[in-house]
């Protein structure tokens, strides 16, 4: 069977392109973990050839086992009986596999037995697993609930769990989202209470938990009496026990081998996790961002296998005596979902480097507060960074997938609808990628910030002083769809609502979502023009990108210069007001 890793050639020219040197160091401490740890790295390109040792053994798990029993999980999925969550035996399997190969423990730090791989590398193994199997979600969440612990835990918490966590012992959830609070988490109201002898015990339900059944989660819960909104909830740290009762899996569209938990507790003991009233605002925030990330990954991945299965049926499918793959209107849509998959692929590796960046040199502040100068402005910089790119990959990326998926569905025709072929699985998982960790709509009012602010434009700034002499007539293109983008943009901030019958920053949130789409179609062009200096067939990627996105940009701009906010004056026309 194929390795996913190997068989992969645009992962592999990212891996041998992608500038990691600096993270590797942070990442290792100047490789001073070498003097302690056999296994770690003593210098960069051993980090990074023990970066392609262990993807490749993911890779292999993923399509000599998790990709073939696939279909036969979805079919199947997890049982509820007894209180008790039972996984479909492939998806504990290869849990299991992935356990032997010590991979559970793949961000955390080695002294509590991990692996201390970078973000970077994790979202090229999330791909690969979303690639395989999209609801094979339980080694991303061990990620994310793992590295928030790391991050915020106590030590005695920390010695406590991670090691079971890394190796595979334990898994994990997050438990955040409720009947009547889903976007809108400040609205929690599961009840955290502290008995008399100081316990804190939990009250109430949570829906929508990805593997709630997980024998540790993380908590959002309000434990203040008289705290409103944020500033009344703390964080966590649950282990399953009786007090918890798992009411019902849910019936979903997709990802069907991922237990998805409706839970009630019933006074169950926990721990805090860091300060309290901090669970919103610190916490669960930096956990969420880690998730998009994550979820950003699982599209590439399922854009990537929906792309393939529509190319290897067209070139099999022989309609007009001629592999369909031939035909213009069919090359066209795959040349199209290609390039799309590998221009949402660069953007998640920046974003992942961006946040890598930002996390090493955080923690390297902490170890050495004498520091200060060029390491604090570093910070602040990655900061930023992170804080744009992560919601715009996460809406990027998520909408892509459906996009590719549903175009795999077109190429295959009636039988792309049927339950033989796994087109119609791509396109079933890939709808929640737009919704959970955060709806597009949600990554927008993220992104818009950096877009108005200038974090969009020092960064467009700093791609543009890169050295393209291999392609000049492409970057004369992007330089123009720049100017557009610029006029639009302080047309929107010197617009006055109030002028045209408008509340204040009315039009800048109804036409967000079009500048955020044009801040991202010029930071791709940027990316793949840079990939575009290592080969010729990236260069003519990026040109197909290229000849695309200044159209998307103009048309988005004289929509918004023209339309003089007709649907802002005349909605309530056309749909009614809202009900009291």
């Amino acid at each position: 069977m194929e390795n996913f890793l190997t068989d992969n050639e645009d992962i592999l020219f990212h891996l041998e392109h992608l500038d990691l040197d600096r993270i590797i160091s942070l990442r290792e401490e100047n490789f001073t973990q070498a003097q302690v740890y056999a296994h770690a790295p003593k210098d960069a390109e051993d980090a990074r050839e023990s970066y392609r040792m262990v993807l490749s053994i993911i890779g292999e798990i993923c399509g000599d086992f998790i990709a073939p029993h696939a279909a036969a999980v979805d079919e199947a999925g997890p049982t509820l009986a007894n209180n008790q969550v039972t996984l479909n035996p492939a998806t504990q399997k290869a849990l299991d596999m992935f356990a032997q190969a010590d991979l559970m423990g793949f961000c955390v730090p080695r002294q509590y037995g991990g692996l201390n791989m970078p973000s970077t590398i994790l979202s090229i193994a999330a791909e690969i697993t979303a690639r395989a199997d999209a609801s094979f979600l339980n080694f991303g969440l061990q990620q994310d609930i793992a590295g928030t612990l790391n991050k915020f835990g106590s030590e005695e918490q920390k010695q406590t769990y991670l090691p079971r966590l890394c190796s595979g012992e334990w898994d994990s959830s997050m438990i955040l989202t409720e009947p009547d609070a889903g976007s809108d988490l400040q609205a929690v109201n599961l009840k955290a209470v502290q008995d008399e002898s100081g316990q804190w015990r939990l009250n109430g339900v949570k829906r929508f938990i990805t593997n709630g059944c997980g024998t540790i989660g993380l908590v959002l819960a309000r434990s203040e009496e008289k705290g409103k909104g944020a500033r009344g909830l703390s964080f966590f740290l649950y282990k399953r026990d009786d007090r918890m009762i798992i009411r019902r899996l849910e019936h979903k569209l997709g990802i069907h081998g991922s237990p998805t938990c409706e839970l009630q507790f019933n006074h169950a003991p926990a721990e805090l996790v860091g300060e309290r009233q901090r669970g919103l605002t610190k916490y669960t925030l930096w956990l969420m961002n880690n998730a998009r990330l994550g979820v950003a990954a699982q599209a590439v991945g399922i854009a990537e296998a929906a792309y393939r299965e529509a190319d290897r049926y067209a070139a099999k499918r022989i309609q007009f005596g001629a592999p369909i793959r031939i035909l213009p209107p069919v090359f066209e849509m795959l040349t199209e979902m290609k390039v799309a998959v590998e221009a949402a692929r660069s953007l998640l590796y920046e974003t992942s480097r961006f946040v890598d960046l930002k996390e090493c040199l955080e923690e390297y502040s902490d170890k050495h507060p004498e520091e200060k100068g060029e390491i604090v402005e570093e910070k602040k910089k990655y900061a930023k960074l992170a804080g744009f790119f992560t919601p715009l990959v996460k809406a990027y990326a998520t909408e892509t997938a459906n996009k590719v998926a549903f175009d795999a569905i077109q190429i295959h025709g009636g039988t792309g609808y049927m339950k033989e072929f796994n087109a119609e699985r791509h396109y079933r998982d890939a709808r929640i990628t737009n919704i959970y960790e955060g709806t597009t709509q949600l990554q927008v009012v993220a992104a818009i910030g950096p877009v108005t602010s200038g974090v969009a434009a020092a960064i467009l700034d700093e791609y543009d002083q890169a050295d393209y002499s291999h392609s000049p007539e492409l970057l004369a293109k992007v330089r123009e769809a720049r100017k557009l983008f610029n006029e639009t943009l302080d047309y929107v901030k010197a617009y006055k609502p109030a002028e045209n019958g408008f509340p204040p920053d009315q039009f800048l949130t109804y036409h967000s979502r079009r500048l955020v789409e044009m801040a991202a179609d010029l930071v791709i062009s940027y990316l793949l023009l840079r990939d575009a200096a290592h080969s010729d067939r990236k260069r003519k990627a990026a040109s197909i990108f290229i000849a695309r996105a200044p159209s998307r940009i103009q048309a988005n701009r004289n929509f918004i210069l023209s339309e003089d906010g007709v649907l802002l004056k005349n909605y309530e026309a056309i749909i009614g007001s809202c009900p009291a």
